[in-house]
């Protein structure tokens, strides 16, 4: 079972400056204090949807810590809830903590421990801590209690110890039929926190697991396998998010009371199947979530827009699962920047979305090669070139780093630019091409537009102009003054390419506010992908799947890491040069 690799930490980071947040002090803290020899830690998510954005701040922070203070963080996969769990999401789960740039000390599975937990649950039982309840569903929420009122015992809480372990282990062999019975903690039905009400550890659920098959017909609640599992594999630091907060009583109860470390004979189990016993005290901390607005990231939502086709799957580059934003563009050094911009608090909040976009744009900035290519295109003849005229010129395939080389990039006589860099009638301050004007084409020289040819319908189909000879790179004309650059790809040696302009998935902040009777559906953005054919240079035809580039002038595309090929490109829109929606708030 296990998958061992090496570090935890990034694998392609270099030193960083050291991180202070509070959750770092503690463990500074508690290794300081000799309570632990090393740090442990795990990233538990249950296979049941796709890791989203939101995941990737757990990630670099279970990740992060074991491999900044010389550690190990274990990949565990809860799968307590098989009825909701799938392969598929198992594997996604594993390419994107490997995608992000870390790796696991151990791979392992809440299910591992299914025996270990049994054997758990007889223990409380024997201590009077743990009972069989015969109450149903609804007569469980009855005697709860509300927030200001007490709950009332059940009437099955003062079953014998013998009469417990029977109907147990009765629960146990598949006598009885789902939610027919549950095991359930003895602590106080008037506690102020709800969560320490008696709450159940084990239900019925004949239900196939991926992994133990139909050996079991009971399978163990979440609070309760995921402290326990916390405690087998020696875990020192427990991070959560902060919904759990009113958890920690319970996670706390449950390894008390188990006392693993001191129950040899419970974690007995784990040699058998090979695994390592390292039974500990660990230590809940938590953390907040990581909310951006423009976003939904409820994985039911999420899974409600994959099922009614409201977007063309789970890697749908609109979606904010790591699939998704990996095809859109995003990179992992980009994530981990925005993490450690957001920082670690204890405080909920909706960040902007403009900082996620913002630390795509900064390291896409250093990191993408320089590209031309033309996504509206309307043709320029330089009609005083001879027919048949082409040449190779030089560009830099990055204006700011020397270490990316250059490139040859083919001009001739015909040649494709942006529809919006020409102008009949330019509005005031327009700096690019007109009738008469003159603009300087990036790195060929100057042109002058002499004539518009336009179709029956009235649409400039072909622009004629005349190329200054005196103008072209290193000549002396070449330092001509001139108001505005554009960029062009060869009309003879482009290649037609397929690009998808994506933007965000929702036109309001918050979509999952329902306050006016709408839900998060009515305020999808019908404008978040549109797909168009444009041009783009061979250098940029020639990419390989997941390249990144900048479009000069237009922004950060990636060559689609499916359906792209050099003989049909498809280029999706990352983010744009620029924060677009600032003026539209």
């Amino acid at each position: 079972m296990s998958d061992t690799a090496a570090p935890s930490a990034p694998l392609s980071d270099d030193a960083a400056p050291e991180k202070r947040d509070f959750i770092r002090q503690i463990v500074r803290e508690d290794l300081a204090a000799g309570r632990h020899a090393s740090v442990k830690t795990r990233f538990p998510p249950e296979p049941n949807g796709y890791l989203h954005i939101g995941h990737a701040k757990a990630i670099c922070l279970d990740f992060g810590i074991a491999g900044e203070f010389g550690g190990v963080c274990n990949l565990r996969l809860d799968d307590t809830n098989p009825a909701k769990e799938d392969p598929e999401y198992v594997l996604a789960i594993q390419d994107d903590v490997r995608w992000l740039g870390f790796d696991w000390h151990d791979l392992r599975h809440a299910s591992d421990y299914f025996e270990v937990l049994y054997l758990a649950a007889e223990k409380l039982i024997r201590q009077g801590d743990a009972f069989v309840c015969d109450l149903s569903a609804d007569e469980v929420r009855a005697y709860r209690g509300t927030l200001t009122e007490p709950g009332r015992n059940s009437p099955y809480r003062d079953r014998s110890v013998e009469e417990n372990l029977d109907l147990f282990r009765r629960m146990r062999a598949g006598e009885f039929p789902d939610g027919a019975r549950t095991l359930r903690a003895k602590i106080d039905m008037g506690s102020g926190n709800i969560n320490l009400r008696d709450p159940a550890l084990y239900r019925i659920k004949h239900v196939e697991h991926q992994n133990t098959g139909n050996d079991w017909p009971i399978y163990p609640m979440y609070d309760y396998a995921h402290s326990l599992s916390d405690a087998v594999e020696g875990i020192t630091h427990s991070l959560c998010t902060l919904e759990f907060e009113d958890h920690r009583p319970l996670y706390d109860w449950c390894v008390d009371k188990v006392d693993l470390a001191g129950s040899p004979d419970l974690v007995a189990p784990l040699l058998a199947k090979g695994l390592p016993k390292e039974a500990s005290k660990p230590r809940q901390i938590e953390f907040s979530r990581l909310n951006f607005n423009y976003l939904v990231m409820s994985k039911r939502k999420l899974l409600a827009m994959v099922e009614d086709k409201l977007v063309d799957g789970w890697d749908d580059p609109r979606m904010p699962t790591l699939q998704g934003i990996r095809r859109r563009g995003y990179t992992p050094a980009a994530l981990r920047l925005m993490v450690d911009r957001v920082g670690i608090s204890k405080q909920n909040s909706l960040l902007d979305i403009s900082i996620l976009e913002g630390a795509l744009r900064e390291d896409l900035d250093a990191a993408a090669a320089r590209r031309m290519a033309v996504i509206d295109p309307v043709k320029l003849v330089l009609a005083n070139l001879p027919d048949g005229h082409e040449e190779a010129l030089t560009f830099s395939n990055h204006p700011k780093d020397e270490s990316f080389g250059q490139r040859s990039v083919p001009f001739s006589r015909e040649l494709w630019i942006e529809r919006e860099d020409f102008e009949e009638v330019p509005p005031k301050g327009f700096k690019r091409l007109t009738t008469g004007g003159e603009v300087r084409l990036r790195g060929a020289g100057i042109v002058r537009c002499d004539e518009v040819i336009k179709n029956d319908a009235g649409e400039i189909v072909e622009l004629r102009g005349w190329l200054d000879p005196e103008s072209r790179p290193g000549m002396a004309g070449a330092e001509r003054k001139i108001k505005g650059t554009i960029h062009w790809v060869s009309a003879k040696h482009a290649v037609a390419a397929d690009i998808r302009l994506y933007d965000r998935l929702f036109t309001v902040p918050n979509p999952d506010d329902e306050s006016e009777g709408k839900t998060y559906r009515d305020y999808m953005n019908p404008e978040s992908r549109r797909t168009v054919t444009g041009y783009v240079e061979p250098a940029a035809a020639s990419a390989a799947p997941e390249q990144s580039f900048q479009f000069e002038r237009i922004g950060y595309f990636v060559a689609d890491r499916y359906d792209h090929t050099p003989e049909r490109p498809v280029f999706n829109r990352s983010v744009t040069l620029r924060d677009t929606w600032a003026t539209k708030a």
